[in-house]
């Protein structure tokens, strides 16, 4: 499994960002993608501390998203070209993080220890 997150950036508070995740590599009838996100200053010293999942979505298209503001982020996928989608809006400087595309056999799962493939993870920073 491949997973590749593009779209990170540097953005005021107040503003918008859209996540591209490009995978390959997975079984299309037994996948959950997600969104996960490092806060800075928590390392992965542990499986799971720092990280927490934003959203992910299986193939059954079933959706759970973490404990956030849910209006603010939304998930997408694009099946056919195999991306994944995350738009944060009205970004505020706690939502700072490195934010991963990972994968997991599904069914859908926000528990960060079910996946096992990671991209690189890009870098959002929103100042206040």
């Amino acid at each position: 499994v491949k997973l590749m997150e593009s779209g990170g950036g540097s953005v005021p508070s107040g503003g918008s960002l859209l996540l591209t995740c490009k995978a390959s590599g997975y079984d299309d009838d037994n996948y959950c993608l997600g969104w996960i996100r490092q806060v800075p200053g928590k390392e992965r010293e542990v499986p799971g501390k720092g990280r927490e999942v934003v959203a992910a979505i299986d193939n059954d298209g079933k959706v759970k998203y973490g404990n956030y503001d849910r209006g603010r982020f939304i998930l997408s996928e694009d099946k056919f070209e195999r991306t994944l989608s995350l738009q944060i809006i009205n970004l505020k400087p706690e939502d700072t993080a490195t934010y991963f595309c990972a994968h997991a056999m599904g069914p859908v799962t926000t528990n960060v220890v079910d996946y096992g493939y990671w991209g690189q993870g890009t870098q959002v920073t929103v100042s206040s």
